[in-house]
């Protein structure tokens, strides 16, 4: 009946009664089908929403589709969006009435459109919708043409004002779009709402409420049958409500069944449920709603920290923006596949989906593979933010105008609709209303004590200069604002209560020892703490009541630390998981760097030393990554054999975002004093070099949790031999030669011809030994024979532009990334790449 893969491609609701009166495409409700075949306009005229204008000499495009990151970079533009522009763009679709359209209902709903868009049907315009995170849903029903006939959806988008972010957002209809056809009798868009209130291993009771939309012009009485299904289609359970509904009503159902022997959903093994809930009119189905869910249970103690399903664990999480670099913001699935899985791999368990919320097929992936994800509605509220500075609003131009000129009129609704679609999505485990929101209300950052907001100025690494009583005091001295932080606050918390009370409200409070007196945290169920790991047993001893936790923390050992040594501190979210565009262009971060570089992986998507650092704390089976760098360049000085920092004003204690600069190398000169320095979960480890030992060290003798030797450099060979627990590994890195071949790699070998499938080919220099290459860089230029379509190439250099859409890119540290999307059409792609008269092998993929 179903198959959880590929469930987001069915639309909210299939009417079966419909698939046999229609023979119209649209009819079947095939979601991919309204994704593909839109037409796309880089320009603006008032003509282009007249019915009768053809844009047939547009671009066809695919959605979901970002069109600024296919414009080239700009060293004039705007640095905090990624040095790419915005602009004004028209997306145009037709599509005919389906046969017999009688006594039914249409609804088109988008899942994210950026930003600031207007929408209109066969010349009659729909409405508008400036939030560009939220998504939203509009009844064309009254709109359409006789059955038989053309209907036309124009969109007009306006990111003109493109600098309205601190970070790259991406322009168009960059998320999926759905054309849903039903009965005027009908289960509603995001109509239904799982809840498990009761969770064990032998039983659980699944609770169920579906909405009821009568459209007819009289009473209507009817049954709604849900039956439930597990992930191998077998029915473990079935409920049938009677119920009779006036003309023009909505109204809720409440159904319960008890499955027993669940198969819980958890971050190690996602297993996943299906209701299936349909309305019947003298037994005939007229409209089915199909709902995935998962059963499980989460707790927060404000003693003993984070519960799942009854189990204690720690939430190891990233945060990350929505970017995926040469595809922009378009959410492509198998992109982010990839980068899910790399993360995973690295002990990853939580995503946090910073600033704005996500992306529905995203949200489908985190169920699908186990994270929990911490969904967050807005990144600010009644007061702009700098988007160049990053924090209160120090400047007024147009330009950088955000979601605040909005937020009066259409925060609760925007809040509403992100609930109603995602709240049936088990990865989902906590709610967070804002970001880093104090540092917009004036008087936050004067009652603290703090004389400045920045790393550099102690409220990273101090707990507050004033104690709790002298903070209250001197925010009640503060002047008055239009706009209450704790009132705001308790608003949007309310609101977020009133669609979910089995999820924690939380927030990202940069400046918790103010918040914790404005009111905004007496709003929070859990208070997350922005990179304020000091203020945690500040927290627990003064409100030993409220549960706390990173919600956004420095990738590094000393923030880990900081947890695990806390039962009540249930995890923390590094900045970031993976580098972003954007947020650069101030000091220190000029053209051309397009990214931010403190991710665990790169833009590319490969895996960095902090990945490897963070995968040696959160992997419990043994694990060696070997990096070096020369004693000069070394963070570290060595003397008798012990390593201490070589900057003492930059301890390991106080390393901020971005790692050490280290090489996975082993290519220097000869005789110069190089620094290996192993990220390894091992408690002991013996290091070789050609083959002679240089001693065993143990992990407990680092405090850093970093090993390290000071190495006379050979050419030759490191190798590292670790025991953990009494089970070994070994790790080596070599010297290498010169660029000799071209090493392509390739994830898939085969793919379906369906618009959506995506191969990614990695290159890899290699010299004559066969060894991997991280110390050259070539040009390479990749040549593709076959029907495919190119999202882009990458690097990872993230301090530098780049052509995405040209299929010649220069390697960084040896290697480089080629990622091609299959079309309609069958066949085979051919793909090799050369430098010059260096040549890699060919590689073959089938698209069936």
């Amino acid at each position: 009946m179903f198959n959880f893969k590929t469930m987001r491609k069915h639309l909210v609701t299939v009417s079966l009664l419909l698939t046999s009166l229609f023979t119209n495409a649209y009819a079947l409700n095939n979601n991919s089908d309204f994704n593909n075949g839109w037409k796309f306009t880089l320009s603006d005229s008032v003509c282009y929403s007249f019915v009768n204008y053809n844009p047939s000499s547009w671009k066809t495009v695919n959605l979901p589709h970002d069109w600024s990151v296919d414009l080239p970079f700009e060293s004039t533009a705007e640095g905090c969006t990624g040095f790419l522009k915005g602009g004004i763009g028209w997306y145009s679709k037709t599509f005919d009435t389906p046969d017999n359209f009688v006594d039914k209902k249409c609804y088109i709903v988008f899942d994210g459109v950026y930003n600031n868009s207007e929408y209109w049907i066969n010349g009659r315009k729909l409405g508008f919708h400036p939030y560009g995170y939220s998504p939203f849903f509009y009844d064309i029903s009254d709109y359409l043409n006789p059955k038989g006939q053309e209907n036309r959806i124009s969109v007009r988008i306006d990111h003109s004002r493109y600098a309205d972010s601190r970070w790259y957002t991406g322009s168009g209809i960059y998320r999926e779009t759905q054309l849903i056809f039903t009965d005027k009798l009908h289960i509603p868009v995001w109509g239904t709402f799982v809840t498990t209130p009761v969770v064990s291993s032998e039983r659980a009771t699944v609770n169920i409420e579906v909405r009821v939309k009568n459209d007819y012009s009289g009473p209507r009485a009817g049954e709604v049958r849900t039956s439930y299904f597990d992930s191998k289609n077998k029915k473990v359970g079935e409920k049938l409500t009677s119920f009779l509904i006036e003309a023009g009503k909505e109204m809720k159902i409440n159904q319960s069944v008890e499955i027993s022997n669940p198969s819980l959903w958890d971050v190690d093994s996602p297993s996943m449920y299906l209701a299936k809930s349909e309305i019947l009119v003298d037994g005939n189905v007229v409209d089915t709603k199909e709902t995935p869910f998962g059963i499980r249970s989460i707790k927060f103690d404000a003693k003993k920290g984070f519960f799942l399903n009854g189990k204690n664990m720690k939430i190891k999480g990233v945060c990350l923006h929505h970017d995926a670099s040469m595809i922009g913001a378009a959410l492509v699935e198998d992109v982010w596949r990839r980068r899910l899985q790399t993360l995973k791999d690295g002990g990853c368990n939580a995503i946090r989906l910073s600033h704005n919320p996500g992306a529905d097929a995203f949200l489908e992936l985190c169920d699908e593979m186990g994270f929990l994800v911490q969904e967050e509605f807005f990144d600010e509220w009644d007061y702009p933010k700098d988007k160049r500075l990053n924090m209160d609003e120090q400047s007024i131009d147009y330009i950088t105008r955000g979601y605040c000129e909005y937020f009066q009129e259409w925060a609760e609704r925007d809040l509403k609709n992100v609930m109603l679609r995602s709240r049936n999505h088990p990865c989902i485990f906590q709610w967070s209303i804002g970001n880093e929101i104090e540092w917009t209300y004036k008087g936050c950052k004067e009652s603290t004590g703090f004389f400045s907001a920045d790393a550099g100025g102690g409220y990273f690494w101090n707990q507050p200069p004033y104690s709790t009583q002298r903070i209250r005091e001197e925010w009640a001295k503060q002047p008055k604002q239009t706009y209450d932080i704790g009132r705001t606050a308790k608003k949007l918390a309310a609101w977020t209560r009133e669609m979910d009370t089995t999820r924690p409200v939380t927030a990202n409070c940069i400046l918790p020892s103010i918040s914790y007196e404005t009111g905004y945290i007496d709003a929070l169920d859990v208070a997350g703490f922005s990179y304020r790991r000091v203020m945690y047993d500040y927290a627990h001893k003064n409100y030993p009541d409220k549960p706390a936790m990173g919600t956004e923390n420095l990738g590094q050992w000393h923030e880990w630390k900081a947890v695990i040594e806390r039962d009540y501190i249930p995890g923390m979210f590094i900045w970031t998981g993976v580098d972003y565009l954007g947020e650069v262009g101030t000091k220190g971060r000029e053209w051309p760097q397009r990214a931010i570089g403190c991710g665990l992986l790169d833009l590319a998507g490969f895996e960095k030393p902090s990945f490897h650092m963070m995968k040696s704390l959160w992997t419990d089976a043994p694990f060696i990554a070997i990096y070096s760098q020369t004693a000069n360049k070394s963070s570290y000085v060595e003397k008798d054999g012990k390593f201490t920092d070589k900057d003492p004003k930059k301890p390991w204690t106080q390393r901020l975002w971005v790692w050490e600069d280290v090489n996975s190398h082993w290519n220097y000169t000869k005789g110069e004093k190089v620094v290996v320095e192993i990220y390894s979960n091992c408690d002991e480890i013996e290091l070789f070099q050609n083959g002679k030992s240089l001693g065993k060290r143990f992990l407990k003798d680092f405090e850093d949790h970093i090993y390290k030797w000071s190495v006379d450099f050979k050419d030759g060979n490191i190798v590292a031999k670790g025991k953990k627990n009494g089970k070994k590994t070994t790790s080596a890195i070599y010297t290498t030669k010169e660029t000799n071949s071209i090493k392509l790699s390739v994830d898939k070998v085969a793919v379906d011809a369906n618009n959506t499938d995506v191969i990614h080919v990695t290159a890899q220099l290699i010299d004559r030994n066969g060894r991997n290459i991280s110390w050259e860089e070539k040009e390479i230029t990749f040549n593709i024979g076959g029907n495919y379509r190119l999202l882009g190439v990458e690097n990872g250099d993230h301090l530098n532009v780049l052509n995405y859409k040209s299929n010649t890119v220069k390697t960084y540290k040896g290697r480089a990334l080629l990622v091609l999307q299959a079309t309609d059409k069958a066949g085979i792609l051919n793909i090799n790449a050369n430098s010059g008269s260096i040549s890699s092998n060919d590689l073959k993929v089938e698209v069936k």
